[in-house]
């Protein structure tokens, strides 16, 4: 049991460093990162150092507010076991953080890479079954889009007339 609580004691203070290099590389100070968090100023300085330990909700506030994953703070408070989930989780939860902290991105940027993995993700799950994710992702203006109509009909026959054009100035010489 003393193993335990020492884990907890020791990830506390790694929860708080770790909110404070991610606050840092956001480049927020403690009180505006307190504001969009809608967390104390002192609260948030005393998680920073180690003093107090944040709860799911408030660990979810911060991760929103930095744009990080709520699973890797759960992780680092001790909340979560890291051996809990899944590879794929994990993984995800890697790419999503990378993706969010890399400087050399706008948000725009960031979103449709977020948006492009997940689709890929989405694609790829075994459990999911294509076709429902397909009508989900689909709205109406995406399906006209698919079926084009007139416009397939209208290339066809300037297809065929392009290669008649060819056929008939073509004479076979005979010797």
């Amino acid at each position: 049991m003393a193993k335990l609580s020492d884990r907890v004691a020791g990830s506390v203070g790694s929860v708080g460093e770790y909110l404070a290099e991610q606050r840092r590389h956001a480049q927020l100070s403690l009180r505006q990162l307190s504001d969009l968090a809608g967390v104390s100023n002192p609260y948030l300085s005393q998680i920073e150092r180690g003093l107090r330990k944040p709860s799911a909700d408030v660990l979810q506030q911060l991760a929103k507010a930095l744009r990080i994953s709520a699973e890797t703070l759960y992780v680092r408070a001790g909340i979560l076991d890291p051996d809990d989930g899944s590879d794929g989780a994990r993984r995800a939860s890697g790419v999503v953080d990378a993706v969010l902290l890399d400087p050399a991105l706008n948000e725009r940027q960031k979103r449709v890479l977020l948006d492009v993995y997940a689709s890929f993700v989405r694609e790829n799950t075994p459990e999911s079954d294509p076709e429902s994710d397909l009508e989900s992702d689909t709205a109406p203006d995406h399906e006209a889009a698919e079926k084009p109509g007139p416009a397939r009909p209208a290339a066809a026959p300037a297809a065929a007339k392009k290669s008649t054009a060819k056929k008939t100035p073509a004479t076979k010489r005979t010797k």
